[in-house]
């Protein structure tokens, strides 16, 4: 069982939902090797395993994730720039599997999120946040940069505001961060996890391949010019509406029933 393989993680499912948590309580779940590894693995998994219907981020403790472990940091100061380039794309790679997951991701951010625990959060596609929440983006202050992190935080925030947060490195609290765009929604601790059951079940009852296509969309229209959008988003609908799940899904609403994949929501 992947679980009982993993150090730094804990991953399991239910009821079709894959719960992600980052489970290093002692150090706020700061990350490492491991932990990019172990992460990668789980979101490959995820990625193949048809049933899983939604996954939850999450981090265990009072913390999100409050970026690199320092430990880590001190083997990587050291470094080659051969052996640092190796693992910072396995960092960008990391992102980008959670970015791009056909699965809609929700990052259930239960404490501080620092650095690359802020790119985690911009990387999901729906965040909510604690209301003892707080956001950094740090690394300014100890002569780095946020990059990897930096496309999808660019993405959620804009560049006015990253430019913003990215060069005072200031701390913002979960109000801030909701107005900047990195989450989507507050709730007090107490209540979070009944907050992101309901987000989920919203998720469920939509079809899962119009959600996963619903991603690719947002993911590809940006990149294209006003013609080559018109093209590609006339065929996708076209396809959609002759596919099983897009026949099932006009049927239900026509006949005024629950399609298929939601008959138990």
């Amino acid at each position: 069982m992947l679980n009982n393989k993993l150090q730094t993680i804990l991953y399991y499912t239910e009821n079709n939902i894959a719960y992600v948590t980052l489970n290093r309580p002692e150090i706020h779940n700061a990350f490492n090797d491991v932990m990019i590894k172990e992460l990668s693995i789980v979101f490959d998994e995820i990625k193949r395993e048809n049933k899983i219907r939604v996954v939850v981020l999450t981090g265990n403790g009072k913390s999100f994730c409050a970026g690199a472990d320092l430990n880590w940091m001190r083997k990587v100061k050291d470094y080659s720039y051969e052996k640092n380039l190796k693992g910072s794309l396995e960092l960008s790679e990391l992102f980008h599997k959670i970015y791009t997951s056909p699965k809609p991701t929700i990052a259930k951010v239960n404490g501080v999120a620092i650095g690359g625990g802020t790119g985690l959060v911009a990387a999901c596609d729906i965040a909510v946040a604690s209301e003892n929440a707080k956001f950094s983006f740090s690394e300014v202050k100890i002569g780095l940069i946020p990059a990897c992190i930096s496309p999808y935080v660019v993405k959620k925030c804009g560049e006015g505001k990253c430019r913003e947060f990215f060069l005072t490195g200031e701390r913002m609290l979960a109000e801030k961060a909701k107005k900047a765009g990195l989450i989507n929604f507050i709730s007090s601790l107490e209540k979070l996890d009944e907050f992101v059951d309901k987000l989920i079940n919203q998720l469920i009852s939509s079809g899962p391949i119009a959600i996963s296509k619903c991603k690719e969309l947002l993911q590809k229209v940006p990149e294209m010019n006003i013609k080559k959008a018109g093209e590609y988003t006339a065929e996708v609908i076209a396809k959609m509406r002759i596919s099983n799940e897009g026949q099932e899904g006009m049927n239900a609403f026509l006949q005024k029933r629950k399609p298929d994949w939601n008959k138990d929501v």
